[in-house]
Order: C-alpha cells, then structure tokens, then sequence
C-alpha cells in the first residue's frame, strides 16, 4: 500500500508522530541527547516559523503539536528528523536508518480534540507505567515549559564550524561547545481561551496532569522507574513495539469528521487525476493547492 496523501492546510494544527526504527530505544534520555533534542528543534523552529504548542520526547518516538502558517511543515520535519537521526545516531553509536516510516500528521479539527491531544502529550512516560508522576519523565517535554510560559536555552552543535577550531589539522570533535550555538525555544500559546492567561492556563495544566496520573495509578500499580528508564540501552530492540493505525484527523464532532473525510477524498480525487496527466507530459493540468507534483524524468 501507498503513503496517504499529503493535504497540509496553514492555517490547521497538526499533532505529527514519528517512530524509530523497530521501535529501538534511540531518544533514550541523557543530559547530552536532551541538550542535542532541544538545539535540534529550537534551530527548526526558528528557520521555519512554525508554531509549536507541545511537544514529547519519548525513548523510541516523538509527538509535536504544531501549525506551520507558511505552509511549510514538510521543510520544518525534514530539517528536523535529517538533524535528529544523524546527531543522536553519533552519540549512541547508530549507523543506518534511523526512523521507522514516514511521519504521521493528522489535522487537529476542534477544541475539544485539541485539548486532547495536549492531555495525551502530557501524559506521556505516566501512561505507558515507566514513571509515576508526570514531572518525573527524564525526557524532554513541553510541560514545564507550558507551566511557566518561560522558554528554554539549548545548544545547537554546528558540524560545520569543526574545522574553525581544528588542532594538529584535525576537527574538534562534534559536541565540543567551541562548535555550538545558543538556540532560543519557545512555544506559542495554545490558541484556546484558557491558555491565553498565566493562572489559568497553571490551573488547567494541573487539573489535567493530576487527572492523568490518578488514572495511570489504577492501570500501572507499579511502575519501571526513572533510574530504570535512564538505564536502557538505546538499541535494545523491544520485542512487540506499541502500533497503532494512523486516524485521519482528530475530531471531537462527528460531523467534523465525516466533513474531512470527505474534502480529503475530494483532494486525493483530484491529485490522482492531475498526476496521471502529469506523468503522461500534460505539464499545464492545475494541482490542489499546496499539492506537490510528482517528478517526471525527461529524455535527454
């Protein structure tokens, strides 16, 4: 079976998932593949304007909660997942293919699906009984960023600039911080009416997160622990790795819904036809809007 078809709109949040390979442990968290993470995402940010409302590191995947106004969310991933797989590679020792299939990205309709999606980010690391508390997950996560509406400094490690510092006409090595940069991350405001002020987005925040963990308490009575969870190896291979379909959009009204569904058949209709057009030398047939054409190999 084909990828799904790419319908971005600029103005849709979008919740993206992206897994590693075989569901290996490759984001394992450390004090350097944290300070890596956040350059890496920082720096993808602020190249491409995209705004990022949350976001969760996990061991084998990652979930962002973001909108790309400028239409560019394929570019923001690209730079993004490119800077990830080859860094973290470096640091644990990995060669090779680093993610397991393309990203995931569903549209996130209405605001009852969008708190949702927070609550689920949230969640992580309590849900799945590696950790009890929410706070507690080694990895990095947007919740003390959302808590305090402070953003966060990391390093970026530019591999180019190596050679700036080289002795004996070798490079210095590639997380020496002569060759880094400071990178700003800060997240937009959830666009919903309780985000918009401090206190009450705190209130919220706390409301969700002791919810969260009342419930992961009665699912997981006990739970691996966070010196257990930084003691992984990161490419220990778990033997039957949590998949799930991907859904088309998150909704929170069936109409909503049935609505994108149908506006996405009517895409994918008409890609299908252009592109057929397309491929056959017909190089004037119109495209969906934002639709990316396929490449046609021409005789020299």
């Amino acid at each position: 079976m084909g990828w799904p078809r790419r319908m971005f709109e600029p103005d849709e949040i979008y919740f993206v998932t992206v897994r590693c390979l075989q569901g290996r442990l490759f984001l394992r968290p450390s004090e350097r593949t944290n300070q890596v993470l956040g350059g890496v995402l920082a720096r993808a940010v602020r190249l491409t304007g995209v705004e990022l409302f949350a976001f969760a590191f996990a061991s084998n995947h990652v979930h962002l909660l973001l909108r790309a106004p400028r239409a560019n969310l394929p570019r923001f991933m690209q730079h993004l997942l490119s800077n990830i797989s080859k860094k973290i590679g470096a640091i644990i020792g990995w060669r090779g293919a680093f993610w397991e299939r393309r990203y995931s990205s569903e549209p996130v309709l209405d605001h009852e699906a969008l708190l949702d999606r927070i609550r689920y980010i949230l969640a992580h690391g309590v849900k799945e009984g590696l950790v009890r508390m929410c706070r507690e997950w080694p990895g990095l996560s947007s919740l003390p960023m959302m808590l305090d509406g402070v953003s966060r400094e990391f390093r970026w490690y530019s591999w180019s600039d190596r050679w700036k510092h080289r002795s004996n006409m070798r490079p210095c090595s590639r997380f020496d911080h002569r060759c880094s940069k400071a990178e700003s991350l800060a997240l937009t405001p959830v666009p919903l009416p309780a985000f918009q002020d401090g206190r009450t987005r705190g209130q919220l925040l706390e409301r969700m997160v002791k919810a969260i963990e009342e419930a992961a308490r009665k699912a997981h009575p006990r739970v691996l622990g966070r010196a257990a969870v930084l003691a992984q190896r990161p490419q220990h291979r778990p033997e039957r790795p949590d998949r799930s379909p991907r859904p088309i959009c998150h909704a929170g009204a069936l109409a909503l819904l049935k609505e994108y569904r149908a506006r996405y058949r009517a895409f994918v209709s008409w890609f299908v036809k252009a592109s057929l057009r397309w491929r056959s030398g017909d190089f004037s047939v119109p495209f969906p809007a934002r639709a990316s054409r396929p490449i046609v190999a021409l005789d020299a």
